[in-house]
C-alpha cells in the first residue's frame, strides 16, 4: 500500500466535487424509483414528453450533495442508448464534475489527447446559467465538465420539480448521506497505468494511493489499485485492475458482464453509517455478508491499537460494517450487493474517522464475501 504525496503542478483550473452521475438504464423512471425506495434519495426533477424532451427522459434523484440521473429512450430505434445497454446493461455512462471552467477543462482535455465528445455549451432558465462541456478518457464512460457556480435551481437547467415519490420518504425511515467519496472504475489486466496515465495527461490527476496483488488477495484472486485525484483531492477515482489468480476475481467477473470497462462502484460519505445502514436495511437493501471470525479477529487487533473507535462493535457486527484503521484513524465501510441483474455496478457506503484510505485491511474479507456471491453466481 502506498500513498504519494506529490500532486505535481497546480493546474490552471479548480475541480470542486463531483456533480453528478448518469446511468443509462431501461426504464429510468422505475430506476429513480428504486433508490428512492432502497437507499433514501430524493427525487430532485424530471425532463421528458411533458418538458419538450422528445428522445430521452431523465429523472434526477439525489441525497445530501450527491445527484444520481437515470435516463432512457423514449422512442424505438435510439441506436446509441440501445447499443449501450445491449453490451453493458444498465449501467454508468457519464461522471460529471463541478469545475470553475467548463470550456477550459474541455479545451486543456482535447489538447492532451481526450476524445472530443461535446464541445462547450449553455444552458439557462429562471434560475440562471450553466456551461458544460464532455468529453471521453476510456471505453464508454464520459466525464461532463459542469460549471454551475452561480446557478441557482434545484439541479441543472430544464428539470422540472413534481411530487413524484415524496409520500415514499415520508413513512421510510431517513437515510443520512452526504456526498460521492470515490468512484471505481474496473479495466482489464495490464489496462490500468494506461488509464492512469491518461488521467493524468488528459485531466492533470494525480496519483493518491496504490495497492497491489501482494496487499490485496486471497487464495483465489487478487487485484491491483491506483487511486487518481484532482489537484484539490475532492475527486477521487480509484482504477482497478485484475491480477493472475487460481479462479476469475470479482474484476474479471465485472469485465465479463459488463462488456468492457466502466464503472463498477460509488461509494457514498455518511457521517452516521449506523443509522444509514440500519434505515436501508428496513427499506430493504441488501448488503454483503461478513462472518462473525472478521469481528472477533477485529477486536483483538483493536486491543493493540492505538486507535479508539467510538461505535459500538456489537452494532457494526450487527449490521455487517466493516472497520479499516491505521495509527491515526480509522474508517467504517459496507458495500451492497449487486444493485442490477448483472452482476456489475454496486455501492459503497463510507464513514471516516481521520483515516483516508479505502479499506486495504478490508479488501480481503471483501473479496471473500464476493467471491461467495459469485460462487453462487456460477461465476467463480
Amino acid at each position: 500500500m502506498t500513498s504519494y504525496a506529490d500532486k505535481g503542478i497546480k493546474p490552471v483550473v479548480n475541480y470542486e466535487a463531483f456533480h453528478h452521475l448518469t446511468f443509462w438504464v431501461g426504464n429510468a423512471k422505475q430506476a429513480a424509483a428504486y433508490y428512492i425506495i432502497h437507499f433514501g434519495f430524493h427525487y430532485i426533477g424530471y425532463q421528458g414528453l411533458e418538458t419538450g424532451h422528445r428522445e430521452v427522459a431523465s429523472h434526477a434523484v439525489g441525497n445530501g450533495d450527491l445527484v444520481f440521473v437515470f435516463q432512457s429512450a423514449l422512442r424505438p430505434g435510439n441506436k446509441e442508448i440501445t447499443e449501450f445497454l445491449g453490451l453493458h446493461g444498465d449501467g454508468v455512462r457519464n461522471v460529471a464534475f463541478a469545475v470553475d471552467d467548463a470550456r477550459e477543462c474541455y479545451r486543456l482535455a482535447v489538447a492532451k489527447g481526450a476524445t472530443a465528445i461535446k464541445e462547450p455549451w449553455t444552458e439557462s432558465d429562471e434560475h440562471g446559467e450553466v456551461v458544460m462541456s464532455t468529453i471521453r478518457v476510456y471505453g464508454d464512460t464520459d466525464h461532463t465538465f459542469v460549471q454551475a457556480s452561480g446557478y441557482k435551481g434545484l439541479f441543472l437547467p430544464g428539470f422540472v420539480a413534481t411530487d413524484s415519490f415524496r409520500a415514499l420518504n415520508d413513512v421510510l425511515p431517513p437515510v443520512p448521506v452526504m456526498f460521492i467519496d470515490h468512484c471505481v472504475s474496473n479495466q482489464p489486466e495490464d489496462k490500468m497505468i494506461e488509464v492512469t496515465e491518461r488521467y493524468e495527461q488528459m485531466l492533470g490527476f494525480h496519483r493518491f494511493w496504490s495497492v497491489d496483488d501482494k496487499d490485496v488477495h486471497t487464495e483465489y484472486s487478487s487485484l491491483r489499485s491506483i487511486v487518481m485525484a484532482e489537484w484539490n483531492e475532492k475527486v477521487k477515482m480509484p482504477i482497478n485492475e485484475p491480477a493472475p489468480g487460481l479462479r476469475k476475481s470479482q474484476i474479471e467477473e465485472y469485465i465479463e458482464f459488463n462488456g468492457g470497462p466502466g464503472i463498477q462502484h460509488i461509494a457514498v460519505r455518511t457521517h452516521d453509517i449506523i443509522t444509514a445502514v440500519s434505515s436501508m436495511k428496513k427499506r430493504g437493501a441488501e448488503f454483503l455478508y461478513t462472518p462473525k471470525t472478521y469481528y472477533d479477529d477485529l477486536r483483538q487487533r483493536l486491543k493493540k491499537s492505538k486507535v479508539t473507535v467510538t461505535e459500538d462493535l456489537d452494532m457494526l457486527e450487527k449490521l455487517h460494517i466493516l472497520v479499516d484503521f491505521d495509527d491515526q484513524g480509522y474508517l467504517l465501510q459496507i458495500f451492497t450487493r449487486p444493485v442490477e441483474d448483472r452482476p456489475t455496478v454496486f455501492l459503497e457506503f463510507i464513514q471516516r474517522h481521520n483515516h483516508q484510505g479505502f479499506g486495504a485491511g478490508n479488501f480481503g474479507q471483501l473479496f471473500r464475501a464476493i467471491e461467495r456471491e459469485q460462487e453462487l453466481r456460477g461465476n467463480l
